[in-house]
């Protein structure tokens, strides 16, 4: 409730003449990997470490039910929904829902790079058909329905969708670093490739006309139980977490930003706004107390007991394993590698009314304002 009031304080200053501005937009078009999928996984297609997701209790906070989000709730991208007034977004592979609002291609396991990069390679772990390329041609599909093929072709359909559209690419390149674990392809090689994907998936859908695009970095990697399981105990960082993975990671976040501007460059009139991922879950983690977490490593639904109550053959869902802890807003991992629901309001809060986008939402959303 406080982040929806927060930023309806912030559209009423943005809206002097108005006592009740209409929201900002009207639809959001969602993308990216499980952090950012409200049910275009299922049990029988997600990546084989978390493939329980359509299992309880998976959703039991908040819709009481599994809806094949990796989370005991809602997710960073429902948050983002409900500040801005907006319905939660169905799932791409749901053709009947209503999707006059948006809509979410993102899907657990996706990889930035194209699939076939990895079977030219031999990389199967884990791996998903879905990749970043495959949510762009989803989403041309939607358009095309629309008449939408590009904003020189089509201005007035492509400006009716996205004059009023908040595209939001959730992280998305994670699962390509833990794809090829233990393969030959250097760490440089996936970053420069993935790095390059999204930046041409950010210029083919501003060809389409957005204008208005929030891009998540990757969080930091090392901090999640499944990363512990996969590591070597002694690397590890002063925060406790895996040091090589979150080197990798910061790494890949410089490279993006880095794109970004770039591409902001080029692309004047779009709107492009960084949302930091890294810094804002490492603060959660460092002040946890602060934010109510009594827990910032150890997994709510997990198996095994022990420090993280982690075990990488019975994740969440599984019959072994189809129990969570009694109070899940005391955690911040849900599952071994995703977040629960307490944990994605506060990051979602940090994105949207605090210091961990930049340029910061609130500037977009004034963008957003003075052009209508």
């Amino acid at each position: 409730m406080a982040l929806t009031l927060t930023l309806t304080l912030i559209f009423s200053l943005l809206s002097l003449h108005s006592a009740a501005p209409p929201p900002p937009f009207d639809k959001i078009y969602a993308f990216g990997d499980s952090y950012t999928d409200t049910g275009n996984t299922k049990t029988s297609t997600g990546p084989t470490a978390f493939n329980y997701v359509s299992n309880p209790p998976y959703g039991i906070t908040f819709f009481h039910r599994p809806t094949n989000r990796y989370s005991d709730g809602r997710i960073v991208i429902d948050f983002v929904a409900e500040a801005l007034s907006l319905p939660l977004l169905p799932p791409y592979r749901d053709a009947t829902a209503d999707r006059s609002h948006g809509i979410s291609f993102a899907v657990g396991g996706a990889t930035a790079i194209r699939h076939g990069f990895f079977l030219k390679n031999n990389v199967t772990f884990n791996l998903v058909p879905q990749s970043l390329q495959t949510q762009l041609v989803w989403f041309n599909k939607i358009l095309a329905s629309h008449g939408c093929i590009d904003l020189r072709r089509t201005p007035k359909e492509c400006g009716g969708i996205f004059g009023n559209s908040l595209i939001w690419l959730g992280e998305i390149g994670a699962n390509d670093y833990t794809s090829t674990l233990g393969s030959s392809i250097p760490k440089s090689t996936i970053q420069n490739i993935a790095v390059r994907s999204s930046a041409g998936f950010i210029q083919a859908i501003v060809d389409k006309g957005a204008k208005y695009i929030v891009v998540q970095g990757l969080p930091p990697t090392g901090c999640s139980p499944y990363s512990f399981s996969l590591a070597a105990p002694e690397d590890r960082d002063a925060a406790g977490c895996v040091a090589s993975m979150n080197y990798q990671t910061y790494r890949h976040n410089a490279a993006l930003q880095a794109s970004l501007e770039a591409l902001r460059r080029k692309n004047p009139a779009a709107m492009i706004v960084y949302a930091d991922y890294y810094n804002a879950h490492l603060t959660v983690l460092k002040n946890a107390g602060r934010y109510g977490f009594k827990e910032p490593y150890r997994v709510c639904c997990g198996y095994g007991g022990g420090e993280y109550n982690f075990d990488v053959f019975n994740t969440c869902g599984s019959p072994a394993a189809a129990t969570a802890c009694a109070n899940p807003a005391e955690y911040i991992n849900w599952d071994g590698a995703h977040f629960t629901e307490a944990a994605y309001r506060v990051m979602t809060t940090s994105f949207l009314n605090g210091s961990y986008c930049s340029p910061p939402f609130r500037y977009l959303l004034s963008r957003k304002v003075e052009s209508s």
